[in-house]
């Protein structure tokens, strides 16, 4: 079985399983570029669990419509991928081995973090999903250390994705259309991720809220990067990262896309 990487994707608005765009037809073949995994972890922004990482042992996810005030089409969308209560249970083992305490959810479905960029990925729903949440208040570090221990389900047939965005600043957002221009704000911000990811700069990472420019401009609350350090870290300490795509929706949303192998 071919070592899979571990990735982090930007899922922008949940228009995104409706609307068209660069970043939705990268997610459409992207699936299809990677080995087939046996199943996925996702670890999505929308799940927070305070004091301890929660994983869900639902063995058919419900799938969680957790917006408001978009399309009704978009409510009735269902992604019936079957759970993966095993791999679940591998990722809580793996957690408490590093000493992390673990809460299991027995029924959690996947919310639009996992479900839209899944459903764009593979379309078929037939491969099996489990859910991670992210803890409420951790910082990068304590991210990195989740993502570490469960570095061994590349080995295991496991694709971890992690879903947040690379910009999240929604007060930011006043109606521009999905086209609109980047400010320098959001490209600048963008750049130096990529820059100190390309040079392996773990430090100034971990940092990013007083080491990058305008990061509390486009993280006003962390939750949205928090998935990339899991990615990160999972990939394990010698992890070369690879940027698969890169597109802004609604001048505010950079949908970067990155790999870690």
């Amino acid at each position: 079985m071919s070592r899979l990487p571990t990735l982090f994707v930007s899922h922008g608005s949940p228009m995104l399983a409706l609307q068209d765009s660069p970043a939705r037809r990268f997610l459409d073949g992207l699936g299809a570029s990677l080995p087939r995994p046996r199943a996925v972890l996702a670890v999505s922004a929308h799940w927070e669990t305070l004091g301890a990482p929660a994983v869900s042992l639902a063995p058919r996810p419900a799938t969680i419509h957790d917006f408001g005030g978009f399309p009704r089409a978009l409510f009735e969308i269902q992604y019936p991928a079957p759970g993966a209560p095993e791999v679940a249970e591998r990722a809580a083992s793996l957690l408490e081995q590093a000493g992390m305490a673990v809460q299991r959810a027995p029924d959690r479905g996947l919310d639009h973090g996992a479900w839209v960029p899944l459903r764009l990925m593979y379309p078929q729903a037939d491969v099996p999903v489990a859910q991670m949440s992210i803890l409420h208040g951790g910082d990068p570090a304590a991210h990195l250390a989740l993502g570490q221990a469960l570095a061994a389900l590349r080995e295991e047939g496991v694709l971890v994705l992690a879903s947040g965005s690379l910009t999240h600043n929604l007060y930011e957002y006043r109606g521009q259309g999905v086209d609109a221009p980047a400010p320098g704000w959001v490209a600048g911000f963008g750049d130096w991720i990529k820059a100190r990811l390309d040079a392996g700069d773990r430090a100034a990472l971990l940092d990013y809220r007083r080491a990058a420019p305008y990061a509390a401009q486009n993280h006003p609350t962390d939750e949205h990067l928090l998935p990339l350090f899991v990615a990160l870290g999972a990939a394990g300490p010698q992890a070369h990262a690879t940027r698969l795509h890169a597109s802004v929706e609604h001048g505010v949303l950079a949908m970067d896309a990155y790999a870690f192998d």
